[in-house]
Formats: structure tokens, C-alpha cells, sequence
């Protein structure tokens, strides 16, 4: 796990900087990923502890909702990116596919899938999508 230099002034969990973790996009780094993020909440909740105990559960959840979305939708690396926002955690994923997420419907009978992206919203504050000519971003703001 890396943890950007950088800090500013804005109080303990400002100071944690950012997460910065890059994968292959193989499976295995879907539990990577989860296991970065949970290394980073770790130490966030050094500094500041959640709110409510859910929310360090539901940031690990939505990683690996986007994480494994990657995997199975933009073939090739991702990025994780995660910082502390006032009250919440940016969570960033950069992925190489150009095709925005869309929400599919719950199909159990034909072998699942179909829940990740309505988890995603449904846990989060706000979800945005941002298209890039090598791929796109997708940033969500969930409590802490």
C-alpha cells in the first residue's frame, strides 16, 4: 500500500493522505484491493474513528462491488484511490474501459449479477462516473 506524501492542515484524518494502490486487473486483485483498503481504514480509524461501525464495512463492500467490476468489465490494470473527505472516504477507481457503468437487472435464475452497482449507490453519499480518453474513474463519496 502506498500513502501519498502529501498532507495538509485539516485535522488527524486529513493528515493520512491518500491511498494509491495500482493492480494487474487479475481476479486475486479484487481481494487486493479489499485488503488495501481495509490496511487504509485501519489506520484511519486511528485517527478518527467511524461514526457507526457499518461504514468500515460498506467502504470495504463498494471496493470490492468496483473492484470485481473491473475485473469483469475493463480487462487490464486498475487503480485504487481512497482519502478522507470531511465526515466520509473518497473512493476512487480508475479502470481502462470508456463504457460507463450502467445498472443491470437481478437475474438470479440466470446466474446472478446485476446487484454490484445498485450496492454501490445504495451505500454511498454520491457515485459519479468520469470518462477519460485511457478509461474512466469512478468516484464514490461514502460516511465514515
Amino acid at each position: 500500500m502506498e500513502i501519498d506524501p502529501s498532507r495538509n492542515s485539516k485535522g488527524a484524518s486529513e493528515d493520512l493522505g491518500t491511498l494509491t494502490s495500482a493492480f494487474g486487473g487479475e481476479l486475486r486483485n479484487v481481494t487486493d484491493a479489499r485488503l488495501a483498503a481495509d490496511g487504509y481504514l485501519r489506520a484511519l480509524a486511528r485517527a478518527t474513528p467511524p461514526s457507526q461501525a457499518e461504514h468500515w464495512d460498506d467502504i470495504l463492500l463498494v471496493v470490492t462491488e468496483l473492484a470485481a467490476n473491473t475485473i469483469q468489465y475493463a480487462p487490464g490494470p486498475f487503480e485504487l484511490q481512497m482519502r478522507p473527505t470531511t465526515g466520509g472516504v473518497h473512493v476512487t477507481v480508475h479502470d481502462t474501459s470508456t463504457t460507463p457503468p450502467a445498472p443491470r437487472r437481478f437475474r438470479p435464475s440466470q446466474g446472478g449479477g446485476g446487484i454490484g452497482w445498485h450496492l454501490v449507490h445504495a451505500l454511498c453519499d454520491q457515485v459519479s462516473v468520469i470518462v477519460r480518453p485511457d478509461g474512466k474513474d469512478v468516484h464514490a463519496f461514502l460516511p465514515w
